[in-house]
């Protein structure tokens, strides 16, 4: 027996190649996913370890021409083989061993010559297989220009756009029109860095800082963590604004702390920082809520983190707006590098139209995303990120899979 691995960005995509060179006389012994380093970096791949009896195919080979023609079972041994060499023949009525060994052929023609017309009947079909064959790889050029034009309109920049087909053309052997949406999606896929964010109990609170530019949502975004973690995690949750910059941010997430009963603290200069966090030293996490400021105002900016850098922070998010332009986002984050962000959270999803701008910015600063908001909705509209989600999102323009 002999045996083989293929490797396929799907486990439906690895069978395939596994079917093309084996047919249907492979047997699969064993499968896992592995993480395959290519030029366009790290990409989840599906293996698979398949056996094959090689007999029927070895024995065609090692006979020469004559001799096959002459055999018995010529056209039994051709029937076989042409389930896996030539699909389209396979369907034609070829005459099995006892028919041909008991059959009267006309004078005209021998065993022979009979023999020899149904090889090239077969040759025949295999032509005609062929010709399909290259009408779908035409198909497939049609495809490939197709999603570039796609790609484009989402947003997606030019390199990004180039990465991707140059994908498509490394696996274009097993591309059809039926199938190539998936490659597409497992290439954006294979782009999109996400980061899980943990909640648990531990002998110390974890501090938890939310920064971002004006109008972001980043209130909002902290009231659906903060119910998500007491709610569904069972855990003790302690917020602090230091907001006090924007006309009503306190009252804003006061009222949020008492419908949902959670302990809220406010600082109103940098030093009272510590002793707050002292106050909610049995807490099992602690939000920070900070003032939005432009990125463009570097006082601004620098007064918030030093609000920040008088304790520690365990993690921190940049939240930015889904709808803006990728040149946008490009400058918010990079005036926000000081607060030494660990992942974004994208908000208006739910508002946005193109999201190519998502994958331009996660792949520019090689940072995850943790979370998407879509709605106003306290806790339910967050949802935690997800490549595959994502990459969907971004492909089609629409929420949901």
């Amino acid at each position: 027996m002999q045996i083989k691995k293929f490797l396929g960005p799907t486990l439906k995509e690895a069978t395939l190649q596994m079917k093309e060179e084996f047919g249907s006389e492979a047997i699969i012994l064993g499968s896992r996913v592995i993480e395959d380093n290519s030029e366009f970096g790290k990409r989840k791949m599906f293996e698979i370890t398949v056996g094959f009896d090689e007999k029927i195919k070895s024995k065609i080979e090692e006979t020469e021409e004559e001799e096959l023609y002459m055999s018995p079972g010529f056209a039994e041994e051709i029937a076989l083989l042409t389930k896996k060499v030539y699909p389209a023949a396979a369907k034609q009525n070829i005459p099995s061993k006892k028919v041909i060994n008991n059959r009267q052929i006309s004078d005209t023609m021998n065993d022979k010559e009979k023999k020899k017309q149904s090889f090239s009947d077969i040759l025949s079909a295999s032509d005609k297989n062929n010709n399909r064959s290259n009408e779908t790889q035409r198909d497939i050029e049609d495809e490939i220009k197709d999603i570039s034009e796609l790609l484009s309109l989402r947003e997606i920049s030019k390199p990004l756009v180039s990465v991707i087909l140059n994908q498509l053309e490394q696996y274009k052997k097993f591309l059809h029109p039926s199938n190539i949406d998936s490659y597409v999606l497992s290439s954006i896929a294979s782009m999109i860095p996400t980061k899980n964010f943990e909640l648990y109990k531990s002998n110390k609170p974890k501090v938890v800082s939310v920064v971002g530019p004006t109008g972001v949502g980043k209130t909002t975004c902290i009231a659906k963590l903060a119910v998500i973690a007491k709610i569904l995690h069972n855990l003790d949750v302690g917020l602090i604004s230091v907001d006090t910059y924007r006309l009503g941010a306190i009252d804003q997430l006061r009222i949020f702390s008492e419908i949902s009963d959670i302990d809220m603290l406010i600082a109103y200069e940098p030093e009272e920082m510590p002793g707050l966090i002292n106050s909610f030293k049995n807490k099992d996490i602690i939000f920070i809520d900070t003032a939005g400021r432009s990125q463009k105002n570097s006082e601004h900016l620098t007064k918030t983190k030093m609000y920040l850098d008088t304790i520690k922070i365990d993690e921190t998010f940049l939240v930015l707006s889904a709808t803006n332009s990728t040149k946008n986002l490009f400058d918010t984050a990079e005036k926000f590098k000081t607060f030494s962000y660990d992942s974004f959270v994208f908000t208006k999803v739910d508002e946005g139209v193109a999201f190519g701008n998502l994958l331009n910015t996660l792949t520019n600063f090689n940072l995850p995303v943790t979370f998407l908001s879509n709605g106003q909705v306290i806790p339910d509209d967050i949802i935690s990120a997800d490549s595959e989600f994502i990459a969907n999102l971004i492909f089609t323009g629409k929420i949901g899979k």
